[in-house]
């Protein structure tokens, strides 16, 4: 790679990484929260799910921010948001204080991936490469985000957590302001008079997005991202009220096991996530992606039975889940891009990420108030049965893509 290829890499790796450090790090707050706030689950959930829906609702307008000030501006403004979101969370005296904040980390959050992917599209020359190199970062962000977490609270108050959290923002800012490259889109003035305006262009390409089997493949990520956000968000909480898990002790603290086992549970996804997008090129990634959720429908039911045999197989059942959970997310991204033609897969995506993000963030208010009014076992029982939904509607799309296609072939 060039040196602006380079620095694109550092930039748009450190600040992804950053993005699901916070995203993955509040359910390990969770615990902490549900005690200070003294708060149910069901407010909790609702606060944090309308935070992580703002991530999915502004990822199309922001899109269409990026491509009007340019996307290094907005990175730094998501990860100057992100980073204040969280250092305000530091401060939150009060539920209200904590929704705030958790808000405005949400809105900021919504700006990445508009302007990520549109930077790494546009000026890198090695596009694969650093395309990949951004999923590293997120990998890694994903897993050590939580982990550091959970280290730095066996030692340290929350609140102090919170703030170190924020640091990062810092390099990652003086980073991306002194990265060059030609951030200029090539556009005159006069071309762009003669283009139809955003509005019309967004009409004409939703119009000729929403097949039927697109519509269907929307409503499974939907359902997915529900799961997902679902499982997620209070699944530290869920952990810790299992019996017969036994402390681990780090340096003399003992910490209670939830925190641990849901890291590891997102280490084994990193496995998961490259397992599913090799899969695609094996088998039909419709039929794969009804494997997947087939399974996590399955691990769902099994998840309190399993925990009550003892800890080998809880573990082991713990790290299929984190397996197929991740492993869908290809696998999903390939099944969207076969239902779309070519010339809107950007806005698919769009679509995609508001499916996943927006409305699968009602999955964290969703098991928050299961878990206020009802138990774990109907948690997980909601989550398996939105996962069987999920799965029908897979298989359905995918006997109507069997048939389209032999239609097809007797006409020729």
């Amino acid at each position: 790679m060039d040196n602006s290829d380079s620095g694109i890499t550092r930039f748009t790796m450190l600040a992804h990484g950053l993005f699901h450090t916070y995203e993955l790090s509040i359910p390990i707050f969770v615990i902490v929260w549900l005690d200070v706030f003294d708060t149910t689950a069901a407010v909790l959930g609702l606060i944090i799910g309308a935070g992580y829906a703002l991530i999915g609702v502004g990822a199309v307008p922001s899109g269409i921010i990026a491509d009007r000030v340019g996307s290094r501006s907005l990175i730094i403004a998501s990860v100057v948001g992100m980073g204040g979101g969280f250092l305000l969370v530091a401060f939150a005296q009060n539920l209200l204080m904590l929704a705030a904040a958790l808000l405005l980390w949400g809105v900021a959050a919504s700006l990445y991936h508009p302007a990520g992917l549109s930077l790494i599209s546009r000026f890198a020359q090695a596009r694969g490469t650093v395309f990949a190199y951004h999923g590293v970062g997120g990998n890694i962000g994903t897993v050590m985000g939580p982990l550091v977490t959970v280290v730095l609270l066996t030692f340290l108050d929350w609140q102090i957590v919170v703030g170190i959290l924020a640091l990062p923002v810092i390099p990652i800012v003086v980073l991306g302001s002194r990265i060059s490259f030609d951030e200029t889109t090539g556009t005159s003035d006069a071309s762009a008079d003669a283009e139809p305006s955003y509005r019309a262009v967004f009409i004409r390409d939703s119009r000729r997005l929403f097949t039927l089997g697109f519509t269907i493949a929307l409503v499974v990520v939907m359902l997915y991202g529900t799961y997902y956000r679902g499982l997620l968000t209070f699944l530290p909480e869920v952990i810790g009220t299992l019996e017969g898990l036994a402390a681990i002790e780090l340096a003399g603290q003992r910490t209670p096991p939830a925190q641990y086992i849901y890291t590891g549970l997102l280490l084994v996804g990193i496995a998961g996530q490259y397992a599913g997008g090799r899969v695609t090129d094996r088998i039909d990634p419709t039929l794969a992606l009804a494997g997947a959720l087939g399974a996590l429908g399955t691990l769902a039911v099994l998840f309190l039975p399993v925990a009550a045999v003892g800890t080998l197989p809880f573990l082991l059942l713990c790290g299929l889940m984190g397996f197929f959970l991740y492993a869908s997310a290809p696998i999903y991204q390939v099944t969207i891009a076969d239902h779309a033609h070519e010339d809107v897969h950007g806005l698919s995506y769009g679509f995609t990420y508001f499916g996943m993000f927006g409305v699968g963030a009602g999955g964290a208010a969703l098991a928050g108030a299961v878990l206020t009014y009802a138990n774990a076992t109907v948690l997980l029982q909601t989550l398996a049965a939105l996962a069987a939904l999920a799965l029908l509607l897979t298989l359905s799309l995918w006997r109507r893509d069997q048939v389209a296609h032999a239609r097809a072939t007797h006409s020729d």
